[in-house]
């Protein structure tokens, strides 16, 4: 039998979106399978803390990774080869073990941002998903509608504000929203995911509060047209440069809009796979996917999020996921488990293209020669 692949599965991190990492975590181990990899679980508490688990499944029963106790570690790339080392006092700098890649079960800021990714780079080491560039792209929804917009992709009508320029004339802002974009609204952090810190406005009061709730995110939000009349539709990527586009499906949020606990944890919401549309739209909606995922130049996996009018069929981006959640029963698992892969091959796969990918890079000069 050929070597194992030994395999780090980075879980929890600095994010609102620590808890849903885990669910993902604990879910993509459970379903690896153990005669090709050697796991290795290394688990970032909410301050940034690294923690090894070793293989020890045990540590994704929990909600965070702040309540358990683990051993210190960190990364090593002084050898331009990736090592977890001892952080103990006692045995500080002893090698835990090797790895050949990572999959970075991390949602949110410092995990889907581009970030960790940087550091893996660094540490000369294979990783799942987007590179930093597109990560960081994606996360920041301001960023990714210029890309969008590059691309002739179509978009809600929306406005960008950072924190200083509200706080410096918050009532200007509130006229100039007003102005440009009609009720309703919704109300976005630029660099969140899950729908934390979302909300929706339909009048200058709940506008005022949704903008303050946004901020307590980030500095940067997007305040954005709501889609009326449409239908949410969300479509799975999977490659590289000729990357594959899920079959089509549909949220039926259950309140509304689809915000974290609809999303995660309260059952109300729904999913219609293929989604109730034409077939020719579909065939749009996986088509703008793939030009969507090229447009920030995605690597790996993603899910791309859309509103289709239910009249026209015209078709709006919303946004890119370069770290989707990962459950057996999240929307890019299941979308894929509908188009024929099946959620342990769907591992499997992205693994395999990150190792590819990791090769590809190799071949490439960092000097003048």
């Amino acid at each position: 039998m050929s070597k194992k692949i030994n395999l780090g599965v980075v879980f929890g991190g600095r994010s609102a979106e620590h808890e849903v990492s885990l669910m993902s975590a604990k879910s993509i181990v459970a379903a690896l399978d153990k005669e090709k990899y050697n796991v290795h679980l290394i688990g970032i508490t909410h301050t940034g803390q690294w923690l090894y688990a070793d293989n020890n499944q045990n540590a994704l029963e929990y909600k965070t990774v702040d309540e358990q106790q683990l051993l210190a570690t960190s990364i090593d790339f002084s050898n331009a080869s990736a090592a977890l080392i001892n952080n103990s006092p006692e045995k500080r700098g002893e090698t835990l073990a090797q790895l050949d890649v990572i999959f970075p079960v991390l949602h949110g800021p410092y995990g889907e941002d581009g970030t960790i990714q940087g550091l893996f780079e660094l540490s000369n080491v294979a990783y799942v998903g987007c590179g930093v560039a597109a990560s960081a792209i994606a996360m920041d929804k301001a960023l990714a509608k210029n890309a969008f917009k590059a691309a002739g992709l179509l978009q809600m009508e929306y406005l960008v504000f950072n924190y200083h320029t509200f706080s410096s004339a918050p009532a200007s802002i509130i006229t100039e929203v007003e102005a440009s974009l009609p009720y309703p609204v919704f109300i976005k952090p630029a660099n969140m995911g899950s729908s934390i810190g979302i909300s929706k406005a339909k009048n200058s009061s709940e506008l005022q509060a949704g903008i303050k709730e946004a901020f307590s995110f980030d500095n940067k939000i997007v305040i954005e047209q709501a889609a009326d009349n449409c239908a949410e539709v969300e479509c799975a990527i999977l490659g590289t440069s000729s990357p594959k586009a899920s079959v089509v499906g549909e949220i039926l949020a259950g309140k509304e809009f689809y915000d974290y606990e609809t999303k995660y944890f309260d059952g109300k919401s729904e999913t219609i796979i293929p989604a109730a549309l034409p077939e020719n739209v579909m065939k749009k909606v996986q088509e703008a996917a793939v030009v969507a995922f090229k447009a920030i130049d995605g690597s790996g996996l993603s899910r791309v999020d859309f509103f289709v009018n239910r009249t026209s069929h015209e078709i709006y981006i919303n946004e890119v996921n370069t770290m989707p959640g990962f459950t057996p029963i999240s929307m890019y698992s299941k979308l894929w488990q509908k188009s024929g892969i099946e959620y342990s091959s769907l591992i499997d796969q992205l693994i395999d293209i990150a190792l590819a990918e990791h090769q590809l890079k190799m071949r490439l000069s960092s000097h003048s020669k």
